[in-house]
């Protein structure tokens, strides 16, 4: 083990551990919880679109302003509150099957309510990872973790189909319950993390839209910040367009068993893996932003092959473009998230993460309530191809912003304040378009 790896400390080690359980219940949940809606309650493709709109329009609700008080809390135990909440609301999914009162409604809520949990999570986790391992081993931390969510995706969907299969889809949602438990039992043993920033007295520093202001214009005026927000955002679009579908195209019109749908899915987990892998090596020969815009405009065509999924071959088809994809996205994982947590100072990680959670997330609610309103209207097939034309097109602006003619990670974030400051960027750099003021 490398003198300067980031798992030389064990805090690192704890969040990976207590990730690892949470991805494995998600994944699982992400392949039932549908299934229990089209098998055990017959939820037509709107009904689908529904829930899968509700498990992420949390970030479209709080996301913004969970970024701030994610600022102001001790990230542990946001942590762990987020996961436990997660697993009570997962746990009473089988409770209500077998006592024969599950209903869509009730789904619905904890699409919802967990969805809530996750923003919390996802934003307190990010935040955090940077004071566990320091800025300089981000892109090891970073590609760990990617990793770990592939894993996740491969394991978790690939068992999420067996244990519906097998054994029915409340069961496989009681697996999620426990995993979240896990996580939290996990998490208990994290200690490093940093003191969260003092509450402002009233009328004494910036109120809490100020400060969702401040990571507003941290993100959207940045030329490179701005593009990395928009790729990912229609890639996530375009990804959720077709993975609302799925389910029904699988079940009803292909009549495959739903341990099909989670090896389908476990595909496109595997290309992130392979993605996050190779993403440091590629970056260190052709340079962190050419990798980035090279990788999208090698992979865009493999959007178009996603709608051709069908009966056959086009089975394999499809499943080789969201391959692909997959692996585009697993390099955008690692070398997109690096590249913001390294330009953004510490005081605004929370703001940064919550404003690329709303618009990304975001991004998945409209999908899944996209998807849900033309499936029904326009048919499954025309609603597919809206999502692989995004996918598809999805690079561009990354492609075409100055993140391409970038080979280096940027200095430290104190740098960049500094400098912006005084008003003059450093050479080669783009002028951060944070305002810092003192107070």
């Amino acid at each position: 083990m490398s003198p300067e790896s980031p798992w030389r400390t064990a805090d690192f080690r704890t969040l990976f551990t207590a990730t690892a359980l949470a991805q494995l219940g998600t994944n699982i949940g992400y392949v039932a919880l549908p299934l229990i809606a089209v098998t055990a309650l017959d939820a037509s493709a709107g009904q689908v679109g529904a829930l899968a709109t509700l498990s992420t329009l949390a970030f479209l609700l709080i996301g913004l302003p969970a970024g701030a008080w994610v600022d102001r809390m001790r990230h542990r135990r946001v942590l762990i509150v987020a996961d436990l909440v997660k697993a009570a609301l997962y746990a009473s999914v089988p409770l209500a099957w077998w006592l024969g009162g599950l209903t869509l409604w009730q789904l619905y809520t904890v699409a919802l309510l967990s969805g809530c949990a996750t923003v919390f999570f996802d934003v307190a986790s990010q935040s955090v990872l940077p004071q566990l391992v320091g800025r300089g081993h981000l892109v090891q931390a970073n590609a760990a973790v990617v990793s770990l969510m592939a894993v996740g995706n491969i394991a978790g969907r690939g068992a999420g189909g067996a244990l519906v299969q097998l054994l029915t889809a409340p069961a496989a949602i009681a697996v999620t319950a426990a995993s979240h438990l896990g996580s939290a039992l996990r998490l208990i043993a994290l200690r490093r993390t940093p003191a969260p920033a003092p509450p402002p007295v009233r009328g004494d520093g910036p109120g809490l839209g100020a400060q969702i202001g401040e990571g507003l214009r941290h993100v959207l005026g940045n030329a490179e910040l701005r593009a990395l927000a928009l790729t990912a955002s229609l890639t996530n679009l375009g990804f959720q367009i077709v993975n609302t579908l799925l389910p029904v195209l699988f079940v009803r019109e292909l009549h495959l068993p739903a341990g099909a749908l989670g090896l389908y899915w476990a595909v496109g987990g595997l290309g992130i893996l392979l993605g996050s892998r190779c993403a440091r090596p590629i970056a260190a020969r052709v340079g962190y932003g050419r990798a980035l815009g090279l990788a999208g405009l090698c992979a865009a065509p493999a959007g178009l092959l996603i709608p051709l999924n069908g009966a056959g071959v086009w089975l394999y088809v499809a499943g080789f473009g969201s391959l692909v994809l997959a692996f585009k996205t697993g390099m955008d994982n690692v070398l997109g998230v690096s590249l913001r947590q390294r330009m953004t100072p510490d005081a605004l990680l929370g703001r940064m993460n919550a404003t690329f959670r709303f618009l990304l997330t975001g991004s998945l609610a409209i999908g899944a309530a996209l998807a849900g309103l033309l499936g029904e209207v326009a048919g499954l097939h025309p609603t597919l191809w809206l999502g692989g034309v995004l996918l598809a097109s999805a690079f561009l602006p990354v492609y075409l912003s100055p993140i391409r003619a970038r080979r280096h990670l940027p200095d430290h974030p104190a740098v960049a304040a500094a400098v912006t400051v005084t008003g003059v960027a450093a050479p080669g750099e783009a002028r951060p378009a944070l305002d810092i003021k003192c107070t």
